[in-house]
């Protein structure tokens, strides 16, 4: 079972949104400390269209050929390149990213999105291909050793969202007021709380929370895909640890609940975290259907 699943099933999840009713806003910031951004992010829709080059219909804009979206993506990924190669790690994982982004598509075109355990499976192993790939390329030169990324990858599939993780990028939802941690930090803290070493406050503020125990491009990684139930008043949220650095979650659970825009949620959130110290990377995604009548 999933976080939401008690709270919105697919028979209560109503119509998909259409492309108007999307609101969806996404930004990345360099902070006040680090001179390079190694954050990205992305957004893009899913779509299969049919493209008229040649006819004899007198009037082919008459046609349904309208692209109808297939499924919703939302990707963070905040790149790890350390010492000297931290600039180059940045771009190379900007690359890598994209790849992956392009083999997720084929993911979905190729699996049956109604046999979700299929289609799970497909992005877990769509997740291991792209960490093979940056560990192939960071053996190709010492400056890039170190090279690796997380990866937060959400696609929502109507009424069903997947969201595949690796690393401590993260993904929240807000319900009915609530806020909800969706994924779970990889990082050594996170392990050392598992195993009873710390407490979850201790492990925060110890040396181990920034210390990644999974990552794409890294000595291990361990990809999760969890599936959640999508609704018309949920609202999404993904972010690299530049956010939460600075911002808790309390904050960010009234942000949300006082939203007027993804857009502006996203630049009062990104203030928020500048305001705390912005020490990091900050990037955030901010996502939502509203229902428009008429």
């Amino acid at each position: 079972m999933t976080p939401l699943d008690s709270a919105t099933t697919v028979e209560s999840a109503g119509r998909k949104p259409l492309d108007k009713e999307i609101d969806v806003f996404g930004l990345t910031h360099p902070g006040k400390v680090r001179q390079v951004n190694q954050d990205h992010f992305m957004l893009g829709s899913m779509r299969k269209t049919m493209q008229v080059y040649l006819t004899s219909l007198p009037d082919v804009e008459k046609l349904p050929l309208e692209s109808e979206r297939l499924a919703f993506l939302a990707m963070v990924a905040d790149g790890v390149g350390g010492g000297t190669g931290g600039e180059e790690a940045s771009r190379l994982t900007l690359e890598v990213v994209t790849q992956y982004v392009a083999q997720s598509m084929e993911c979905y075109y190729t699996a049956d999105a109604s046999d979700e355990q299929t289609f799970m499976d497909v992005l877990e192993k769509a997740a291991t291909r792209c960490h093979e790939s940056v560990q192939q390329k960071s053996a190709q030169d010492p400056e890039r050793r170190r090279m690796a990324t997380t990866l937060t990858l959400w696609i929502g599939v109507w009424p069903r969202g997947y969201l595949l993780q690796v690393g401590d990028s993260r993904c929240y939802l807000l319900h009915d007021g609530e806020l909800t941690q969706i994924t779970r930090d990889q990082t050594l803290a996170e392990e050392l709380v598992d195993r009873g070493v710390f407490t979850r406050t201790a492990a925060h503020r110890s040396r181990f929370a920034n210390v990644l125990s999974s990552s794409i491009g890294g000595p291990q990684t361990a990809p999760v895909v969890t599936r959640v139930d999508l609704g018309w008043h949920n609202v999404g949220l993904l972010c690299s640890d530049g956010l939460i650095k600075h911002v808790s979650d309390e904050q960010i659970r009234e942000r949300l609940s006082t939203m007027k825009s993804a857009k502006q949620v996203c630049e009062d959130l990104l203030q928020d975290a500048l305001d705390g110290g912005g020490s990091d990377n900050i990037t955030i995604i901010v996502g939502r259907a509203v229902r428009q009548e008429g």
